[in-house]
């Protein structure tokens, strides 16, 4: 099975284009455009009855309380967990293409909603829980929201967006689901998959 795209290339860098963060210049962050990136696949096995994407960044602080705070860095080997950005699934058998722009076109404050897409069914991404002491910002969040690793994160983050090819026409999941549960729900049904990896980081000196 093969993942390509216009809009990323494996291995690189992210554009801003793609990401809810922007770097301002001066070591920190501000909101960017938050474009849901183009994908495209193909090669999927001739049994294939739906697909599933989840993009996650494997690099996100297990500890927080730090992030974004001046006079402050998360050490390079503080303890990770994973960070979702896109859960989809229950994409038709016919689908084998996102359009840059179909899943989001900028920051929506509170999340878009989750549920039923015209490409699929949509989980709830990790700002949720990021956003949930925030007044302003707290919500569920579904569709795609890119990357904004913390500006003061000494550690250069990684996201994985995962194309699954299943034999199965529906994962049977409904509500708020996460990228966890979207997983666990895949297990025993993945006959094959891709992924493109792409990189990102506000702090300048991130490794």
């Amino acid at each position: 099975m093969n993942l390509t795209s216009h809009s990323l290339e494996s291995g690189g860098r992210c554009p801003e284009q793609y990401a809810f963060c922007a770097a301002t210049g001066d070591g920190k962050a501000t909101l960017g455009p938050n474009v849901s990136p183009h994908l495209h696949w193909s090669l999927e096995p001739a049994e294939t009855k739906s697909f599933a994407l989840i993009c996650v960044d494997v690099d996100a602080p297990l500890d927080r309380s730090d992030a974004n705070q001046e006079g402050k860095k998360i050490p390079y080997d503080m303890p990770r967990k994973d960070f979702y950005h896109w859960v989809l699934v229950d994409m038709p058998p016919t689908l084998t293409e996102l359009a840059e722009g179909v899943d989001s076109k900028g920051i929506t404050a509170r999340g878009k909603p989750t549920g039923p897409r015209d490409v699929g069914l949509s989980g709830r991404n990790s700002y949720t829980e990021w956003f949930e002491d925030d007044a302003d910002m707290r919500g569920v969040y579904g569709g795609y929201d890119g990357p904004c690793p913390p500006w003061n994160d000494e550690r250069l983050h990684h996201y994985h967006f995962t194309v699954y090819a299943l034999d199965v026409p529906r994962l049977g999941l409904s509500g708020d689901f996460s990228g966890d549960d979207a997983l666990a729900a895949m297990n025993g049904h993945v006959l094959a998959q891709a992924e493109i990896m792409v990189t990102y980081a506000e702090n300048p000196d991130a490794r």
